[in-house]
């Protein structure tokens, strides 16, 4: 069902539970109250049903009819837009699964369009209606909430991002056979700069509805709690560039070992070709004179000679010999 949940509060308690959009809306102007409407993956006639009841501007519309779209706050007269980028680490898969949250919000009413499991929502309406004196402070205060509840779940990614940068880590100088490692390396970098892309936007909204805070009468404490996100949202930033930038030398170092070992190789293997090398021409010494004096012909130097045999025989372990010490000198054997 794209209609999650639904309610209609009056001085931040909620009054009705409506079954649908039209339903909504009669309550909202029967109480004067404010309408939370909360969707998942709506259709275009829901959404379209929404932008004409609260008059959205169409830009925005497109956009949450489209999706797929970046992290940002845009305003459009009273009526604010935002896009964030909610997160979740997947533990059996060692992935980070990115989600898409549309919110419109402006006098009386918040809309959130939400295109992912996370975030949880339901506790962000549960957490607001059991604090009625702030749920009471309208839709800014709701905002706030969602933001929050979207920075929380970002703690759960940095810690898994953390350990599987621990485990490369370890596996640099450990792992003998590391051909899957440098593709793990670039997963998970382009999984920082995924997330990277989805947090460092949230510094500029937040210092955004800051700054306009005091033009639309925000309340103080919900000021403070805002820059408490703030502050939360600006270690996150600083974590993930520090996971980005240890990735970057881990890519470097795994290059470099990866060429060191190669070199190894190579160098030993190099060896090895001087060893064969030089014992095939040893062998070859004895046999080539074996070959000469097994020719059979009639005239040939010391073919009748009585210690013919044993001057052959000689003559290659003496060759043998001369070629053994000379490779032996220059450390081929």
């Amino acid at each position: 069902m794209p209609l999650i949940d639904n309610g209609v509060y009056v001085a931040g308690t909620r009054i009705e539970n409506p079954r649908s959009l039209d339903e909504t809306y009669r309550l909202m102007r029967e109480n004067d109250g404010m309408g939370w409407i909360g969707l998942y993956r709506p259709s275009p006639a829901e959404i379209r049903s929404v932008a004409a009841e609260f008059e959205l501007h169409p830009l925005a519309v497109e956009d949450a009819l489209l999706g797929h779209q970046r992290a940002k706050l845009e305003r459009y007269d009273e009526i604010l837009f935002a896009v964030l980028r909610p997160a979740r680490y997947v533990d059996s898969e060692e992935t980070v699964e990115f989600g898409e949250l549309h919110i419109f919000l402006g006098p009386g009413f918040v809309v959130t369009i939400r295109h992912a499991e996370s975030p949880d929502l339901m506790r962000v309406r549960k957490r607001m209606e059991d604090n009625p004196d702030l749920l009471a402070q309208g839709p800014e205060a709701v905002l706030y909430a969602i933001l929050d509840q979207v920075v929380d779940e970002y703690e759960p990614v940095i810690a898994g991002l953390e350990n599987d940068i621990d485990e490369i880590e370890n596996d640099l100088f450990t792992v003998e056979e590391s051909t899957g490692l440098s593709e793990r390396i670039y997963n998970l970098s382009r999984e920082v700069i995924n997330f990277q892309r989805a947090v460092v936007p949230l510094v500029k909204m937040l210092e955004g509805l800051q700054r306009g805070s005091e033009k639309y009468g925000v309340d103080l404490e919900l000021q403070r709690s805002l820059r408490d996100v703030l502050d939360h949202t600006l270690l996150i930033v600083e974590r993930v560039a520090s996971f980005r930038a240890i990735l970057d030398n881990a890519l470097t170092v795994h290059a470099t070992i990866v060429t060191r070992r190669q070199t190894d190789q190579g160098i030993q293997q190099n060896e090895e070709v001087k060893k064969i090398s030089s014992w095939a021409a040893i062998l070859f010494a004895p046999t080539l004179v074996a070959s000469i004096y097994g020719m059979n012909f009639e005239t040939m130097p010391e073919l009748h000679w009585r210690f013919g045999y044993p001057f052959a025989i000689g003559l290659m372990i003496l060759m043998g010999v001369i070629l053994y010490a000379v490779f032996r000198s220059r450390k081929w054997l």
